[in-house]
């Protein structure tokens, strides 16, 4: 157990800072559960109000820079010094990325989201088209402008930690570009202050979002009526000890493994739902998504619905808002890990990777799962759209009793969704260890327990809420400070880029 490097508790002003913001939160939400949460969806609704186009915009403009450096002659510098080479194979670079970055999501959203946005579309146009409308949308939200999030704040991370031999914190491309002083200083402080706290809200909307899938799992293998209350708590308590009991060991390989497993079973699951069910049709409905993707998604990027109704508002702040701040909440997470992953590689080849292959990837998820959910509406009697309406957590596993071994299925939908989260969750400490101790590549295990410690009572507050739209909002208010660092870090890897000469 190593220590080295790690800052004496009483004497890391950022990490009693950290520790004593996400601690009050934690408190709060035991408390006073009902409180925060309606403080969470208030501020949230007035902040998308006001701010909704600012946060379309960062999404865009991450996107757009990132497509430029891979096009442009930067896109030639490497992620470090010129001789290095990559440390991983291309395949394991983009399967421990791609788990990383998604994770549980995919297991929960799969085949929810696509109908939830059918059934509310369906009442304005005809089926077909409300399901061509769902399924768009649907990619859009899990799509390039997710991953340029995530893969942006991973470049400025990689680049300056491996080229510039700068710490792996947020606050260090600012003092490295705009100079050492009191304002640049304080800035860093609170951006790194902002970084954590996004991470830890957004690593415990993800712990309560898996509680759920795999409450409704094992309600379901087990035939049991009764949900949350006891169940979803014994869940989170062995979810608990998995995580924890990890952090006293360096168990780095070990949760790779175990990452990849996740991953693993994951694909097992889409592939076996696209040769069972109605193959012809599922793979129609993936090329025909893939299709209206390219065409729509960069003018999407831009849009913000300002001339419709509340209907319609409600709907893009719950929905489109939330998910681009639950990407930026995740973005200094996911970043480190992809930056540590991706030294040697160039630029070009880092955008490309990150950014388009998990949207093909998720284009094509979304399309079979999705797709299986419009085929039980639109040609059969099945009433899977009354059903995702009532139960959003279960709806996977509602598709899957449609097809043969559904037990077998469900099953490993749930051990899949418990590895995802296990593995987040380890990770994410040390993230945040990380980054409370000065970008120390190894903290002290005492912080990374502390961590784990806060993420479960993050998680746990989130969880007693039984509600997913209160752990959206919590996400969305967490992410909301980091909207505004993620600019002055684009800023700073331009004017850096700016200086180099690429051969």
């Amino acid at each position: 157990m190593s220590t080295k490097g790690s800052a004496p508790l009483l004497t890391n002003p950022l990490l009693l800072a950290a520790l004593s913001l996400t601690g009050a939160i934690a408190i709060w939400g035991i408390v006073d559960n009902t409180g925060l949460a309606e403080l969470a969806s208030a501020a949230v609704s007035t902040l998308f109000s006001a701010r909704g186009w600012f946060i379309m915009l960062t999404a865009s403009v991450m996107l757009l820079l990132g497509i430029g450096l891979a096009i442009s002659p930067y896109g030639k510098i490497k992620l470090g010094a010129d001789d290095d080479e990559p440390e991983f194979s291309t395949v394991s670079w983009l399967t421990m990325m791609f788990a990383a970055g998604m994770g549980v999501g995919l297991l929960y959203y799969g085949a929810a989201e696509p109908l939830t946005h059918y059934a509310l579309i369906r009442e304005f146009v005809d089926r077909p088209i409300a399901a061509q409308h769902a399924r768009f949308v649907t990619n859009f939200h899990w799509g390039l402008h997710a991953w340029a999030i995530y893969g942006m704040t991973a470049l400025v991370i990689a680049y300056f930690g491996f080229r510039k031999g700068c710490p792996n914190l947020v606050s260090a491309p600012l003092k490295r570009v705009f100079g050492t002083n009191k304002l640049t200083g304080a800035v860093g402080w609170l951006s790194d202050l902002s970084a954590i706290v996004a991470i830890a809200i957004g690593v415990a909307g993800s712990v309560a979002m898996g509680v759920f899938q795999v409450e409704g799992g094992v309600a379901t293998l087990f035939g049991m009526e009764e949900r949350g209350g006891a169940l979803a708590l014994g869940i989170f308590a062995v979810m608990c000890v998995a995580f924890i009991l990890p952090l006293f060991v360096d168990l780095g390989k070990g949760m790779a493994l175990l990452s990849n497993i996740a991953m693993a079973l994951a694909i097992v699951l889409v592939v076996y739902v696209l040769l069972i069910g109605p193959t012809s049709y599922l793979l129609g409905g993936v090329l025909g998504g893939l299709g209206e993707y390219v065409s729509k998604v960069i003018p999407q990027g831009f849009q913000t619905y300002t001339f419709f109704d509340q209907q319609v508002e409600g709907w893009f702040h719950g929905w489109t808002l939330n998910y681009m701040a639950w990407w930026l909440a995740w973005g200094p997470f996911v970043g480190v890990f992809v930056a540590r992953i991706s030294r040697g590689r160039t630029i070009r080849e880092f955008i490309l990777g990150v950014m388009v292959v998990p949207t093909l990837f998720s284009i094509f998820w979304f399309g079979v799962f999705g797709s299986l959910g419009f085929f039980g509406d639109l040609h059969t009697d099945v009433p899977i759209v009354a059903f995702v309406q009532e139960h959003l957590n279960e709806a996977i596993f509602f598709l899957f009793d449609q097809l043969p071994l559904s037990s077998v299925t469900t099953l490993i939908t749930v051990l899949a969704a418990f590895l995802f989260i296990v593995t987040s969750v380890v990770s994410a400490a040390f993230v945040l260890g990380m980054f409370s101790s000065g970008g120390d590549p190894n903290p002290a295990v005492r912080v990374k327990v502390i961590w784990g410690i806060i993420l479960a009572a993050l998680g746990l507050v989130m969880i007693l809420s039984n509600s997913i739209d209160a752990v959206r909002s919590l996400i969305s208010l967490g992410a909301m400070p980091f909207v505004f660092i993620t600019h002055l870090l684009l800023v700073s890897l331009v004017r850096s880029l700016a200086a180099e000469r690429p051969q």
